[in-house]
């Protein structure tokens, strides 16, 4: 079970890309990360509906499905759409690799998701679209532990 959850539906324009991004940087804030940790959400979520709107919709327009889930100190985020799905998903995820490659940064989507998150599952059906599952467990900062730690002594609070 999931400690809070939100969902977000928006069309597949690159302007709703700092939307999707800023949404779920406010919802990640209630486990109070790092300006760090916040930053690599914010990173992952901008490849990933990028992807959605360059990749799995192209030139045509469709709907960008967000779920976000806070479990204890982790954040899920659940990006899909109904484009045209990955051919080959573990070809996908090679550095580098890329279908369009008249873009700027082209083939690193799915590497920068994958260095700025703890886990990134893709499920893709070619026709049908593409589901990523990203997750990051925040860390609980060292100062904030020792003050809990004394606060329980009675020593702080």
């Amino acid at each position: 079970m999931y400690d809070n959850e939100m969902k977000l539906e928006f069309l597949s324009k690159s302007s709703n890309e700092a939307f999707a991004r800023i949404t779920i940087a406010a919802f990640a804030s209630q486990l109070d990360p790092t300006i760090e940790e916040l930053a690599d959400i914010k990173t992952a979520v901008s490849e990933a509906v990028t992807n959605c709107i360059i990749h799995g919709y192209e030139d045509a327009e469709g709907i960008i499905k967000i779920k976000a889930r806070l479990i204890k100190n982790t954040i899920e985020i659940e990006i899909s759409d109904t484009g045209k799905g990955i051919e080959n998903v573990e070809l996908a995820r090679k550095p580098l690799y890329t279908t369009k490659a008249n873009l700027e940064r082209s083939g690193m989507g799915f590497t920068i998701m994958e260095s700025f998150m703890d886990d990134v599952e893709i499920d893709s059906v070619f026709g049908l679209g593409t589901k990523i599952i990203m997750k990051k467990k925040i860390k609980k900062h060292l100062v904030e532990l020792k003050e809990e730690e004394f606060a329980g002594l009675g020593g702080v609070g």
